[in-house]
């Protein structure tokens, strides 16, 4: 777990990273917002942000606002002496952020990281009972998701054909992004999470089908949705062998459409065949490696 610690004081800063160290975290601190936030940009999304919200250059919730484009789902706290009132947050709107006084102390911190960033309480979507094992289970698959693509692509290719459809993909879905094992009919590439219709689909175990996506409230709005020009939606989850949603195989068109229960029952076939294949060729590596 990355964890990022913002605070202009070194001794505030130094009690922190060593007590999130001592619970197992990984830790990087900044003095500043100009120096956190090039942390942010080069070292990719973070689970966690602890900021002091007096910063020489700016305020906590400037870089709470910041980290939300690089981390939309991270678990964000203002650790700080500033008291409640003395914090502009009608100037942020809607920015999400946990209020944890100093007078904490580092074990407050460690507590907030374990209940708010490990339970990801602070995400913008909901998240399946079993997320932890999830992602657990996920994590071979994910290192070389390309390693896939010969045998699953044919199945896209069998899925668009089969449904008279424009397009199918078979997705992975980690803890912040989608990235995508084959495409047919359309190109994608890495998605953020809160975006993509998939992380709703791991809720159910079962296919689901949304016949106009534009006209259901979750997505209504969604630009990436619009700029990838999808009407209709259907996916069937990728499930291993210990039970773990992995990710789905998901069919696309641009116009709203309809999907009958032997459809459905063939796209859950097709899913079926995809993390068979998946999963055998994974075997296959583990026992040559």
């Amino acid at each position: 777990m990355k964890i990022l610690c913002a605070d202009p004081s070194p001794g505030d800063r130094t009690a922190v990273r060593e007590a999130l160290g001592d619970a197992g975290y990984t830790v990087r601190e900044a003095e500043s917002l100009a120096e956190a936030s090039d942390t942010l940009d080069s070292w990719g999304p973070v689970d966690c942000l602890v900021t002091e919200h007096e910063l020489p250059d700016g305020t906590g919730l400037e870089l709470v606002e910041h980290a939300r484009n690089t981390s939309p789902d991270a678990a964000c706290a203002l650790y700080t002496d500033a008291s409640f009132a003395e914090i502009d947050t009608e100037a942020f709107g809607d920015v999400v952020v946990e209020y944890l006084p100093k007078e904490a102390g580092p074990d407050g911190v460690v507590d907030f990281v374990e209940f708010s960033a490990v339970s990801r309480t602070q995400t913008a979507y909901p998240l399946p009972d079993d997320e932890q094992a999830r992602i657990e289970a996920l994590e071979p698959y994910a290192k070389n998701p390309g390693a896939f693509s010969d045998s699953v692509d044919r199945l896209t290719e069998i899925a668009t054909e089969l449904f008279d459809l424009e397009a199918a993909a078979v997705g992975l879905v980690d803890a912040h992004e989608e990235q995508f094992v084959a495409c047919r009919g359309r190109s994608f590439g890495r998605i953020d999470r809160e975006e993509t219709i998939c992380t709703y689909a791991l809720l159910d175990h079962d296919v689901t089908v949304i016949e106009d996506v534009q006209a259901d409230p979750r997505f209504e709005g969604n630009e990436g949705l619009i700029e990838a020009d999808i009407g209709f939606y259907a996916s069937a989850p990728l499930v291993t062998s210990e039970g773990h949603a992995i990710g789905t195989f998901c069919l696309y068109d641009s116009e709203p459409r309809s999907f009958s229960e032997r459809n459905r029952e063939l796209l859950s076939t097709l899913a079926d065949e995809a993390i068979a294949g998946m999963e055998l060729q994974q075997q296959a590596r583990g026992e040559t490696a």
